[in-house]
């Protein structure tokens, strides 16, 4: 009798690694957009999934609640819920409290109760602590000892929307066609070494970090390790999480460009360093390895960042998990498929495929360019590109029309 195994691992691999599927949807004039086209990309490359993991992430979510951290808990026993509750009121001020609404989707089971708190936290941090700082040490304390409940969203005006199931199945059982957002990442997972459960699910969020990752990090015990250093908890069970507390630290706590977050994660080969040309550029490049050893994310991966304003793909040096980019007017695309992309917008002004370490960076208009965005097309000229010569970054910024006299364009 057939079984699915017998399609889907003929010949009886171990794992399967090529698997996930990851897609990035950004509109750069800071336009908010239902859900539909992430939805309809992410379900193109169902094949990738096998059920056992999807998710979202959307930014620009709450308006009229921009200043609080938006909360998502997952509660795996309802009775948890008056603890956490009475927990955050201790610690936070609580602006407001409601269920996240669902509905009853076939194929998806176990589901927890998810419930969402719009949190300020009005000098309750230590001397010392900045607001950012005290909720990333309130989200460690709560994962790594609260009983039957768990945050996985912490971050203002986004939320995370995952669970076990198709990513389409959890757009479903989220209702996400009531959502609207000015950049949303997805994720269809196929987990090849940790079990699938919905704390497992991608994406990975801290503060208005998240991550949805296609890949393996064979490094993830010594990267672990030395985040437990600077006080992060890995506790939802899967080599993902490291990824969106290495983006933390690096970029909000010590003050790295991504641009420079993204050469220690995925650095150039030491050979390559050493023929680099520029002086400055090689004495760069050696310093971050020499500082962030343990931070190289060593294996296969693809992922795509969502930050408040920008939007970030990555691959490992050698690339060995697909990431295709792509631009059309003021939107940004970042997709494991090219097919998917074409598939929610067939007239693409460009599309390209990332070099292996070299990011591709999507962040917002400014305020001058904005208008100009709503009344006319972005044209090609507004790609600011780095050609890929030997010796030079090959980073890709889509970025802003030039910016008018006097006024200073995005980077």
């Amino acid at each position: 009798m057939p079984t699915n195994r017998a399609y889907s691992n003929p010949y009886g691999d171990d794992k399967v690694m090529a698997a996930c599927a990851i897609f990035g949807m950004m509109d750069r004039s800071g336009r908010r957009f239902i859900g539909d086209p992430v939805v309809t990309a992410i379900a193109n490359m169902h094949e990738r999934g096998n059920g056992l993991g999807g998710g979202f992430a959307v930014y620009g979510l709450y308006p009229g609640y921009e200043s609080y951290y938006a909360f998502h808990i997952f509660y795996m026993d309802a009775d948890a819920r008056p603890r956490m509750e009475a927990l955050l009121k201790r610690r936070f001020r609580l602006e407001l409290a409601e269920e996240v609404p669902t509905r009853e989707t076939a194929g998806v089971k176990d589901a927890p109760l998810v419930w969402r708190y719009f949190l300020a936290v009005e000098g309750r941090q230590p001397a010392g602590y900045t607001e950012d700082e005290y909720v990333v040490s309130q989200v460690m304390q709560i994962n790594s000892t609260f009983e039957d409940g768990f945050v996985v969203s912490s971050g203002k005006n986004l939320g995370v929307f995952k669970g076990v199931g198709y990513p389409e199945q959890m757009a479903e059982f989220f209702r996400l066609e009531s959502y609207r957002g000015y950049l949303w990442t997805a994720h269809a997972r196929f987990p090849t070494n940790t079990s699938g459960w919905w704390g497992g699910a991608h994406p990975f969020n801290l503060l208005d970090w998240t991550v949805v990752h296609n890949g393996e990090i064979s490094s993830y015990g010594i990267n672990r390790r030395y985040l437990e250093m600077y006080g992060y908890q890995c506790t939802m069970e899967t080599d993902t999480e490291v990824l969106a507390y290495a983006v933390d630290l690096l970029v909000r706590r010590h003050g790295l460009p991504i641009e420079l977050a993204a050469k220690v994660m995925s650095p150039p080969l030491w050979s390559e360093i050493n023929e680099l040309p520029d002086p400055e550029r090689r004495e760069l490049y050696a310093m971050l390895r020499q500082v962030y050893p343990s931070l190289l994310m060593n294996g296969p991966f693809a992922i795509v960042i969502g930050h408040t304003g920008e939007m970030v793909g990555l691959t490992d040096r050698i690339r060995l998990r697909p990431l295709l980019a792509a631009v059309s007017g003021s939107l940004m695309f970042l997709s494991s498929e090219e097919s998917a992309i074409y598939r929610v917008s067939p007239n693409l002004d460009e599309t390209w495929t990332p070099l292996g370490g070299q990011p591709v960076i999507g962040r917002l208009y400014p305020e001058a360019a904005q208008a100009e965005s709503r009344r006319a097309k972005v044209a090609l000229p507004w790609l600011a590109t780095e050609s890929a010569a030997p010796g030079r970054d090959a980073t890709r910024r889509v970025s802003a029309p030039q910016a008018a006299p006097g006024q200073a364009a995005a980077r």
